[in-house]
């Protein structure tokens, strides 16, 4: 039998924000650095897609992208 290769959760944690990061740009057609910086100036990372990791992540990426589009502009039009 193969040795199992356990991953710790913040590091399946950060790749599921890599993921959010990364479909988001997909779906608005702009760069992954852009997405990013504006999730990290109005917090969308930390309070929001870190916050509810255990919901997020069992959405699919399409309806994750949607709703994190959504959040952000919401959260941009505040600031």
């Amino acid at each position: 039998m193969k040795n199992v290769v356990e991953i710790p959760r913040t590091q399946v944690i950060m790749t599921f924000v890599a993921t959010c990061v990364e479909t988001t740009a997909r779906l608005l057609n702009i760069s992954y650095k852009e997405i990013y910086q504006r999730m990290k100036r109005v917090g969308l990372i930390e309070r929001f897609i870190l916050l509810h990791y255990e919901t997020l992540h069992s959405e699919s990426r399409e309806n994750l992208a949607e709703v994190l589009v959504e959040c952000m502009i919401n959260w941009e039009d505040r600031k």
